[in-house]
């Protein structure tokens, strides 16, 4: 057997599977507690939009000083915009505090 026909086809099989492989693009909205309602329903807008197109979105609740004292804040936030886009979604990863920011992951409705 030719080691270097062998790898040559080796290499052709991986660059033609690469090309068939879909990737899904994540799209971030990032707000913070002191967010106004009128720009977290932009947002809102802006993720349903991306998770029809087939992107998932990952919310982010930044905190800064002492706003990281109350999660709560952050938490309430990430359930109504989960409500808001339930529709057109589901939670891939619950909402979890990651240092100063605390993170979501939605993904587009199977």
């Amino acid at each position: 057997m030719d080691y270097g026909k062998f790898t040559y086809e080796q290499t052709k099989r991986e660059r033609e599977a690469r090309k068939h492989q879909k990737q899904i693009e994540i799209k971030t909205i990032k707000f913070s507690p002191t967010t106004a309602a009128f720009h977290r329903e932009i947002s809102v807008r802006k993720a349903r939009q991306w998770l029809t197109e087939g992107k998932k979105v990952k919310v982010v609740v930044q905190f800064r000083g002492r706003q990281i004292t109350y999660p709560e804040i952050g938490e309430q936030i990430m359930t109504e915009i989960a409500q808001e886009l339930a529709p057109v979604s589901t939670i891939e990863q619950k909402a979890n505090l990651e240092g100063w920011s605390m993170v979501m992951m939605l993904a587009p409705e199977a």
